[in-house]
């Protein structure tokens, strides 16, 4: 009985509600001297580290999580639009990043510390819970070798040929074929807008789900 060798590559992709949102939020001051400008942010980032302190609880949330930066302290000389140097201005710079798993209790947050002076809110990453993506990257792999194993079926009968057996399944690229493609990804994105409703306009944040895709080489004996 001929046997031929037939090699795929297969791959699936899921998607996921988001669980968990990381925000960057600065604080930053300037000023002529870096007394001002240290204290200014030291005060500001003071009032930016209760609102967080008093959301937070590792298990319940709605803040799951947070660190925040050591300060950083700088100098520059600008110029004006003639060209000429102007005086020394002092920058003073604090980071945090906030974990939440409540969303609306996320944009309820951001709207409250974007009023304090100097404050800003950078970049929302979405995720999943490390749980949860351990559970659907092993269903996702999965699928992902059940498409090799249908795709090298309907190879091995367009052919005239019957069952196919595994020989070797690996991560892309592993079975020294001249196949590319990366074995795992996630990503997930956000959208903001504000509410017409009520007599105050809301902030409303709407993740995109997250996209968890599997890809993997399959070498097959079709007989």
């Amino acid at each position: 009985m001929s046997e031929t060798i037939i090699t795929v590559q297969g791959k699936f992709s899921a998607f996921y509600p988001a669980e968990r949102a990381t925000v960057s939020v600065s604080v930053h001051r300037e000023a002529a001297k870096r007394e001002p400008a240290f204290a200014g942010a030291l005060a500001a980032s003071t009032t930016v580290r209760e609102s967080i302190v008093a959301l937070h609880d590792p298990a319940a949330g709605p803040v799951t999580w947070w660190a925040s930066d050591s300060i950083q302290v700088w100098t520059e000389k600008p110029w004006n639009n003639e060209g000429k140097q102007l005086p020394l201005v002092y920058h003073a710079r604090i980071g945090f990043t906030v974990k939440f798993s409540d969303f609306e209790a996320l944009a309820r947050w951001i709207e409250a510390v974007s009023a304090t002076d100097s404050v800003s809110v950078g970049s929302i990453a979405w995720a999943l819970t490390d749980a949860r993506r351990t559970g659907v990257t092993a269903e996702v792999r999965s699928r992902a070798v059940k498409d090799a194993v249908a795709k090298a079926s309907v190879y091995a009968q367009s052919i005239g040929l019957g069952t196919v057996t595994a020989v070797a399944i690996a991560d892309p690229g592993m079975l020294g074929d001249q196949v590319h493609g990366q074995s795992l990804t996630d990503a997930g994105s956000m959208r903001a807008m504000k509410a017409s409703g009520g007599s105050e306009p809301e902030l409303s944040l709407k993740p995109e789900d997250i996209e968890v895709s599997a890809v993997v080489d399959a070498r097959f004996v079709a007989r």
